[in-house]
């Protein structure tokens, strides 16, 4: 399973790339395992000011729904559209063009409360 060590992560399954003040975000490995062959990505939220932990969209599998969860309170700036022709992406390369979203974070100390990698391993019991 691919956790890369440059990333954090949220108990919600999600990975969270930082540059400056903006934040990368989309679902780990573990999570387009677990549900299956995504079918659908939205999310209407870009250009709105969200709180962590408050639902930014969602990812549709053939087996189920799922509500992502915003990883850090901030700004939506950007949706990754080829999602909306490609969604398979998240399944096939959820750490790089399977990215959805990037947030233009606004409390950087809400950073320290995301999971390293070796944390995250644990969580989903890898370690």
């Amino acid at each position: 399973m691919n956790i890369p060590s440059e990333l954090k992560y949220t108990k919600d399954h999600e990975w969270v790339k930082i540059e400056g003040d903006v934040a990368t975000v989309g679902v780990t490995d573990f999570a387009q395992g677990e549900l299956g062959d995504i079918v659908y990505v939205e999310v209407e939220t870009v250009d709105e000011t969200l709180e962590r932990e408050e639902i930014f969209g969602t990812v549709e599998a053939v087996k189920t729904v799922s509500d992502l969860f915003l990883p850090l309170s901030g700004e939506i700036i950007e949706f990754n559209e080829s999602l909306e022709d490609e969604p398979e992406k998240v399944n096939s390369d959820p750490y790089g063009e399977g990215w959805m979203i990037k947030i233009k974070f606004s409390d950087a100390s809400e950073v320290d409360d995301l999971l390293s990698d070796a944390d995250y391993k644990e969580l989903i019991g890898a370690s």
